[in-house]
């Protein structure tokens, strides 16, 4: 079976629409979603434009709505979120403006849940190791380091 086959502007512009209203995308997605359906720079240029023009695309929007995500969901921290958007190429502005979606005392409380659950499910007796799985833990899904440790200290004594 033949992979490339091409679609028309029209094709690839409804397609796309389809694709950015099914859920947030970021300008990277969708070029290369573009791109793996052969679609000449031109025609990318176009659709590009097209899709931000009637607001199916807005990588401010994509932005926040991660962030609000990944904080909600996967209960990611800053770092993580930070680094998650600017792999996407997302501009600072609009890593800030994500970032000023979630509010502090949301981050903190949640926070503090995700370890004490955490601490929960860690086996290790050992004190010292209890206290690295978790940092580890919380250090992965990208919470501050100065967090981190306060709060491992905090509940490992």
């Amino acid at each position: 079976m033949d992979h490339t086959k091409s679609h028309t502007l029209d094709e690839a512009t409804k397609k796309m629409e389809s694709y950015c209203a099914y859920q947030e995308r970021c300008h990277k997605e969708v070029l290369e979603k573009l791109k793996g359906m052969n679609m000449i720079p031109e025609a990318i240029d176009h659709i590009l434009g097209h899709l931000i023009q009637e607001n199916y695309l807005n990588e401010e929007r994509f932005a926040k709505a991660f962030a609000r995500g990944k904080f909600s969901i996967k209960k990611w921290g800053t770092n993580r979120i930070i680094r998650e958007l600017k792999f996407r190429d997302i501009s600072a502005y609009n890593i800030k403006s994500a970032l000023a979606e979630i509010q502090n005392e949301d981050y903190l409380t949640t926070f503090d849940e995700l370890a004490k659950k955490r601490l929960g499910q860690i086996t290790e007796k050992n004190p010292l190791k209890r206290k690295k799985k978790l940092a580890d833990y919380l250090l992965y899904r990208g919470w501050e380091s100065h967090l981190v440790y306060e709060k491992v200290g905090e509940l490992i004594k």
